[in-house]
């Protein structure tokens, strides 16, 4: 079991990584930051739990175990902006999504710092997706790659009024065929919450990265709002009267994509 992240295998074209579901800043680090960054606030809490049913459709698991105050796992090695012009977070970020300091005066991480933790925690992660993605693309032609995502729905220091509850990326539909887009946004709109896709949320650096619908990894970013399974206020609880009315909605999302690639990989494609 590493320290960085769970990996649990399946068979199944599907792999679903959940990048900031990590809580842990590790002790020697802990003095450098402020009482407000170690609450983790930001992190997307319980998305294992959400994505359990994950297991029952054969896919394999990936979730990362240290908090992205550390590291972002999401983010380019390079720290190269991923929305310019925008008002974002960086790949070790000195605020939270709400403005506050994370780090105490002096002790925000150096150039070499932020190099070691690049290799001490982001390669890991980003090398095991790729071991991954080629295992199941030996055994299938088409794989899908979910990036699992959770964010509060109102940050105005990132985003105007309040996010619809389910946020699809594609980049713009680069990162996976336009059949496997249509899947999932007909399974959004089947349920009762609102939705948008490729809006203020594209996708992060792994699915941009990784989504090559050409080569056959087809990857969909879905970042909610966590108003629709939990509370957005500490301690962060899992609300499962919530959660028990998006789940299945997530759930068809999740399969209809993945049937698509199925449908794919059963012709040949």
């Amino acid at each position: 079991m590493s320290e960085l992240f769970f990996l649990e295998r399946g068979t199944a074209p599907l792999l679903i990584s959940i990048p900031h579901l990590g809580t842990h800043i590790p002790d020697a680090m802990r003095d450098q930051y402020t009482d407000i960054a170690l609450t983790v606030a930001d992190t997307d809490w319980h998305l294992d739990r959400l994505y359990a049913f994950g297991k029952a459709l054969g896919a394999t698991m990936i979730g990362a175990r240290v908090s992205r105050y550390v590291i972002d796992l999401n983010r380019p090695s390079n720290d190269e902006s991923l929305y310019p012009g925008q008002t974002t977070t960086s790949l070790c970020p000195m605020e939270t999504f709400r403005g506050e300091p994370l780090y105490r005066e002096g002790r925000a991480p150096d150039i070499a710092e932020r190099e070691k933790r690049v290799a001490t925690y982001w390669q890991p992660y980003h090398d095991a997706l790729r071991v991954e993605l080629q295992r199941l693309r030996a055994a299938h032609a088409n794989v899908l790659l979910w990036e699992a995502h959770s964010i509060a729905s109102v940050l105005p220091r990132l985003f105007e009024g309040k996010l619809p509850d389910l946020n699809i990326g594609t980049q713009d539909g680069r990162a996976a065929d336009t059949s496997v887009l249509e899947a999932v946004t007909r399974a959004a709109g089947s349920g009762p919450f609102t939705w948008i896709a490729n809006g203020r949320f594209k996708g992060g650096f792994i699915t941009r990265h990784f989504g090559a619908p050409q080569d056959g990894v087809h990857a969909v970013q879905l970042e909610m709002c966590q108003s629709t399974y939990m509370s957005e206020d500490a301690p962060f609880g899992y609300m499962p009267e919530r959660a028990g009315k998006v789940e299945p909605v997530v759930r068809q999302m999740v399969g209809g994509a993945l049937d698509v690639v199925l449908a794919m990989n059963a012709v040949g494609r």
